[in-house]
């Protein structure tokens, strides 16, 4: 992609608005948190005071606002209170120019660092520093100074308490992120019906388990209906696959393919009644007849022993899913012999072993969170670290912001550094985007509030009462696009320091010339030390096939010895592959937006290779889902067709690194040997579409 056609994507992206599902009450409770700091400081400290303090209980709402699973009145007491420390050190260094820009390259060093600890770190880091640019030019003295960080830190636990006392929609979070994992499962049950080879996006799976993780205060009060599910749609997913593929499954036309699309209908509507139920905390409520389908006794005549295995296991687990959310009901749709069906296979295979934590996935606290955050952060310090540079690149862009603001005429030279570390991000295409979004947001805002600011001349608290309203419009509208709540935090920030007079001088040319100013240092530091992802394809693309490998190793190895070490290895190498899946899709969307050449892996390459490995995993998914019981028989070749599978893997990872077609020549004959050794059709077929698909992926690979 050239310079050009990159920029004009970054640009449309900042400055598109998406159509979003709007939460007025929770921007209502921060707007009202923020009335509450900024009223109570300015009747009894005076305007500076409050706004300082405005800033903390402002950034402490956003902080409530992250995608972050940790409770929200922790993340409004962490955002408080790390602000309530910069701004402190920033002012007391704030009257000696060296001093400062020494605390400023240390304090955006460390928030570019922290990006190390995920997204919602690195966002109140940067915020951190940003509003310290604004804040330290508030007091006069040192303990001044110290009253305005307890202020800000007040306005923290401000936000916090009203989050406790006023709840809205309690575990709204954890409920959307499972029935978004339920409802991606009622989707592929759809879609197999039309395409017995569809593709499953794991993501909304990982994103239900990362949001099951809770702390030990949030395991006492989670609800019910939250404990299970996930670890059902998990275990749902490859029964779903191998009751729709025809070539372990049911025949691609007949009856028996007739019955399967029922069973998936069916299945896809008890999955979306189960989503619904979660996600509005209601009881579940089933279509009769989707439950009709899943009882219909003549299945066992229509389908094969395998697909009817398949089709008990489904309606055992899809009623499983049902009794988690509430107790069991006479429409449950698990089928028995008390209903007319068939009694469930006792030596159906356990389909996935559960998480290996007995009870809740737990998260640390807070306070035990960060020495885990530290040495994420000490991990990124090394050579090549794309996080590194991003702490490199926005420490010296904010700099250069903060010494241009010093010597341009145009007073109040923090808008062009703060504009800098807010839109600075380890990806070119977020910081370019955020780039444009950033400026137009701010032109129009600040256009707005200092046309009435200087034709309606606000007092104090009529400009407080603004200030407020459009807190309260970037809480509403912050999830639409960067650009619309510039607009609001540009007015915002206006108003604010216009309660007491500061900046009420400096022209809309002024604020618009500095954040334009930070804008282009931002654009132009990624330009001349950038951390490209389109070099690094190629060793995310041999991450995932590697992991992948070793799930499909883990699987077979299981039929080598069923009553062997039982299935968290499985299960681990499969949240590895799905890992590893997810690193190499976020890296191709990413290097689909730079303006660099591929580097030996063409966009074509890339899409027809990432399709012969997710065929691959769905290949070693199939054997997953007809796993022996601890019982059963053992498979001895099995155990040499998954060394086979671990050794060709690594090599073939190799291999793409050194940008070399890999080849499958020992693994050829093991699958050949094989094909004689083992008489069941199940795992000749799989083992010969494992191998189908990588030869796929050399094929991909030496046509580039």
């Amino acid at each position: 992609m050239s310079w050009l056609r990159a920029l004009r994507e970054t640009a449309r992206s900042g400055l598109t608005v998406e159509r979003r599902r709007l939460a007025p009450a929770i921007a209502a409770r921060g707007a009202l948190g923020l009335a509450l700091v900024i009223g109570f400081s300015l009747a009894f400290f005076g305007p500076a005071v409050a706004a300082s303090s405005a800033f903390g209980a402002f950034q402490a709402a956003i902080a409530t606002f992250q995608r972050s699973w940790r409770p929200r009145p922790t993340l409004a007491l962490a955002s408080g209170g790390s602000l309530a420390v910069s701004t402190f050190l920033g002012y007391l260094t704030g009257a000696h120019t060296l001093l400062f820009l020494a605390l400023l390259l240390l304090w955006t060093f460390l928030s570019g660092l922290a990006w190390a600890a995920g997204p919602t770190a690195g966002l109140i880091a940067s915020s951190n520093v940003a509003i310290m640019l604004v804040t330290v030019t508030l007091p006069t003295s040192v303990a001044t100074a110290a009253g305005h960080a307890v202020m800000i830190f007040a306005g923290g636990v401000v936000q916090a308490a009203l989050v406790v006392l006023l709840p809205v929609r309690p575990w709204g979070a954890q409920r959307d992120a499972l029935a978004d994992a339920l409802a991606a499962e009622a989707d592929y049950a759809r879609r197999l019906r039309h395409d017995p080879v569809a593709s499953f996006d794991p993501v909304p799976l990982m994103t239900a388990r990362s949001a099951a993780a809770v702390t030990p205060r949030q395991a006492r009060r989670r609800p019910a209906e939250l404990h299970g599910p996930r670890r059902l749609a998990e275990r749902i997913r490859p029964v779903l696959a191998s009751l729709a593929d025809p070539a372990v499954g049911a025949p691609a036309e007949g009856p028996q393919r007739d019955r399967v699309r029922e069973l998936l209908a069916a299945a896809g509507e008890v999955l979306d009644a189960a989503a619904h139920a979660i996600r509005h905390g209601e009881p579940v409520r089933l279509p009769p007849a989707a439950v009709a389908a899943l009882r219909t006794p003549d299945t066992g005549t229509i389908l094969d022993d395998r697909s009817h295995r398949a089709a008990l296991r489904l309606a055992a687990l899809l009623g499983d899913v049902v009794e988690t959310v509430e107790p069991r009901t006479e429409t449950s749709p698990k089928a028995g012999p008390a209903n007319g069906g068939t009694a469930p296979d006792p030596a159906a295979p356990d389909l996935a072993a559960p998480d290996p934590a007995a009870g809740a996935r737990t998260r640390p606290t807070l306070l035990r969170l960060a020495p885990l955050a530290l040495a994420a952060m000490r991990a990124e310090v090394r050579p090549g670290s794309p996080i590194l540079r991003h702490a490199l690149r926005v420490s010296a862009v904010t700099a250069a912001g903060y010494l241009l603001g010093l010597v341009l005429p145009l007073g109040h030279g923090y808008w062009a550094p703060m504009a800098s570390v807010m839109v600075m991000r380890p990806d070119f295409s977020q910081t370019y985007a955020r780039s444009v979004a950033r400026f137009g947001g701010t032109l129009v805002g600040v256009a707005l509030a200092t046309a009435v600011v200087r034709t309606a001349h606000p007092g104090t608290y009529l400009s407080a009462g603004l200030a407020v309203l459009s807190a309260f419009g970037m809480y509403l509208l912050m999830r639409t696009g960067y650009a619309v709540s510039q607009v609001c935090v540009a007015a915002y920030v206006v108003f604010l320091l216009g309660m007491e007079g500061s900046g009420v001088t400096q022209t809309v040319r002024d604020r618009v010339t500095l954040t334009l100013l930070g804008g282009l240092l931002a654009m132009l530091g990624y330009a001349l030390y950038p951390a490209w992802e389109t070099p690094r394809l190629r060793g995310r693309l041999a991450d995932w096939l590697a992991a992948s490998g070793r799930y499909a190793a883990a699987v077979a190895a299981r039929y080598a010895d069923p009553a062997g070490p039982a299935g968290p290895d499985v299960r681990e190498a499969l949240l590895a592959a799905r890992a590893a899946r997810v690193a190499w899709q976020d890296a191709l969307g990413r290097a689909g937006h730079e303006p660099v050449r591929h580097r030996g892996l063409s966009h074509a390459a890339a899409e027809d290779a990432g399709h012969a490995i997710a065929e691959f995993g769905r290949a070693a998914m199939l054997l997953e889902a007809h796993l022996p019981d601890r019982g059963a028989p053992p498979v001895p070749a099995a155990a040499g067709l998954a060394e086979a599978l671990r050794e060709a893997t690594e090599r073939g990872a190799q291999a793409v690194r050194e940008r070399r077609a890999p080849a499958w020549d020992d693994l050829r004959e093991t699958v050949a040997a094989w094909d004689t050794e083992v008489a069941d059709p199940l795992l000749r077929k799989a083992a010969r579409l494992l191998l189908a698909a990588l030869d796929e992926l050399s094929t991909a690979l030496a046509a580039d």
